[in-house]
């Protein structure tokens, strides 16, 4: 359905320029530490794992400093499981469930992976509680050669620097209420575009790539998830965001096409997590177990394809 907004910047029909990209920028405000909330926690994982600086933000490189972690006893004998959070920095769970899987589970997976977790791929978004990077850029319609965004550009030359390929990508996401009163909306106004209204589904789902779809995996990451906290229903028409199911809690976009975060590699077994933590039914620690959920769910099935 589409709705009329007068988005408090720019012009109906007109795409942003400088100014008002700028005039966006200023509105944003610092809302929570990425030191504070993130590096510490990442800082005190350092004896038990190998952490590293992979780049920092250039917006402030000594406040956001890109993070990595890494499994020890390191083997190209073994497949490598990627970890991604906080592509989009406003989705909390991504970030903290990321960082809740590093401390609680990595360690017994590491038999099996070489674990690599990215936690918090946008430190400023995280901070100022916002999808975009400071340009007005979306990190995760970014992932592509000579890409516009920091974030993604520096994720990807981390990937390949390893020197390895990736068997499994998950990448911690969510979807929230703001994505319709705030984001959409802002979307439609920078690229001047009508918006166009989509229910926000109540509950878990993932995304899975349309030319590699593995149904089987996302039915795992289901499963698992669903022990902990809720699997959205489609809508009337059978679909989640406007794509239809493939099964229950599952859609499929095309990854690479759409320069997403779980397209940055040719990974066997891909997925992206979609909490939804503005639910009455669930809390801020029930979003960060239902994301370690979907992980182990994923690491779980592909140990048993390697068996």
């Amino acid at each position: 359905m589409k709705r009329e907004h007068n988005y408090p910047i720019g012009t109906p029909g007109t795409p942003w320029g400088d100014d008002e990209k700028a005039q966006w920028l200023a509105q944003q405000t610092i809302k929570r530490s990425y030191q504070e909330e993130v590096v510490t926690k990442i800082d005190a994982l350092r004896d038990r794992f190998d952490v590293s600086q992979y780049g920092a933000l250039s917006y402030d490189p000594t406040k956001y400093p890109l993070l990595v972690i890494k499994s020890r006893n390191w083997s190209n004998d073994k497949p490598t499981a990627l970890v991604t959070g906080g592509v989009h920095g406003y989705e909390t769970s991504g970030v903290h469930g990321a960082l809740m899987f590093a401390d609680t589970e990595a360690e017994r997976y590491a038999e099996h992976f070489n674990i690599v977790i990215a936690p918090c791929v946008s430190p400023w978004g995280y901070e100022v509680i916002n999808r975009w990077n400071p340009q007005a850029v979306d990190p995760n319609r970014s992932f592509f050669e000579n890409s516009p965004s920091e974030e993604a550009a520096s994720l990807m030359a981390m990937v390949k620097e390893l020197g390895v390929e990736i068997l499994v990508h998950v990448d911690l996401h969510e979807t929230t209420d703001s994505d319709e009163t705030e984001f959409r909306r802002a979307r439609a106004a920078r690229d001047g575009l009508d918006h166009f209204e989509e229910m926000i589904p109540d509950g878990f789902y993932t995304v899975g790539d349309t030319e590699n779809p593995q149904p089987e995996l996302q039915k795992a990451i289901i499963d698992s998830v669903r022990k902990v906290t809720h699997i959205a229903p489609p809508d009337a028409n059978g679909k989640i965001i406007g794509s239809p199911i493939t099964q229950e809690g599952v859609i499929n976009y095309p990854l690479k096409e759409l320069s997403l975060c779980n397209g940055l590699s040719d990974c066997t077994y891909g997925t992206t997590t979609e909490v939804y933590p503005d639910s009455d039914k669930v809390t801020d620690q029930e979003c960060n177990v239902a994301q370690v959920a979907a992980i182990t769910g994923a690491l779980d099935y592909v140990i048993k394809q390697l068996d």
